[in-house]
């Protein structure tokens, strides 16, 4: 293998069967945002497993106070720039605002995702099955994304928490799973109570990324910006500055990792 395969130390890019590894042998999986080429770098130096290029963007780099507006061009570009630099991390990237809404459509845009953006699985929200079982069918990687869904923001009426009602709850594992039989590598919970979380995460043999979901969950994600402290608005509750403790944005992402790995970080104070 090439060396310019290579990562900082030396260990091949990982793949969703990495994780699934991390997963069997209790190891946790660190995820940060990224957007571009430079952070993408730092990421991938700092040790982080994942890397989300999200339609979070929207807000966080293009100012919207919403996802929705964000386009699949917006999505090539942005992981195209990260996945020029990244050589370990494993991207995934968001198909945004409905563009999944047929799975005819979702693979033409999961494709370009893939084939344009270098992109290694692409993340959809909600519990669209059919579409899963489609873009699986075709060879395409798929993460799931459950709990509080940003594309769904209006019919949920605010960025609220999910699954607090036990009919909720019932349904957000069913879902899960239902998003796992239909072939999904990964899923992410979003804003759910982190007891939820813990029994989604036990039941499923998927990883189990959280966001607001407590620290049971097999790995943690947060939007770079937010943890260290450059987002422009009110830092989510779920979240944790990692630069207020040092002047340095290398050692703010290797901090997240390592409290991510060693248990650390989520506490009960960014939980639900």
């Amino acid at each position: 293998m090439s060396s310019s395969y290579l990562s900082s130390n030396s260990s091949s890019p990982l793949t969703h069967l990495d994780l699934l590894a991390m997963k069997q042998r209790g190891e946790k999986i660190a995820c940060l945002t990224a957007y571009d080429a430079s952070f993408g770098a730092l990421i991938d130096a700092a040790g982080i497993d994942v890397i989300l290029v999200g339609d979070s963007l929207g807000m966080v780099i293009q100012g919207h106070t919403t996802t929705l507006p964000v386009k699949i061009d917006d999505m090539i570009y942005h992981t195209r720039c990260v996945t020029k630099t990244c050589k370990r991390a494993l991207v995934i990237a968001d198909l945004p605002f409905m563009t999944y809404a047929t799975p005819e459509l979702a693979a033409q845009n999961a494709a370009a995702l893939i084939q344009n953006g270098g992109a290694k699985l692409v993340k959809l929200e909600g519990a669209k099955i059919e579409i899963v079982q489609f873009l699986v069918s075709q060879g395409i990687a798929v993460c799931g994304h459950l709990g509080l869904l940003p594309q769904f923001i209006h019919q949920l009426g605010g960025y609220k928490v999910q699954g607090k009602a036990a009919e909720s709850a019932e349904k957000l594992l069913a879902d899960a799973l239902a998003i796992q039989n239909a072939g999904a590598s990964m899923l992410i919970l979003e804003c759910v109570p982190a007891e939820l979380a813990r029994h989604i995460t036990e039941q499923l043999t998927i990883p189990v990324i959280g966001i607001g979901a407590g620290g049971a969950c097999d790995g943690q994600v947060l939007v770079v910006y937010d943890m260290l402290g450059i987002s422009t608005g009110k830092r989510p509750r779920f979240s944790k500055n990692f630069l207020a403790d040092t002047n340095s944005i290398e050692s703010a992402l290797k901090n997240y990792s390592n409290a991510v790995k060693n248990g650390s970080f989520p506490t009960a104070e960014h939980s639900f």
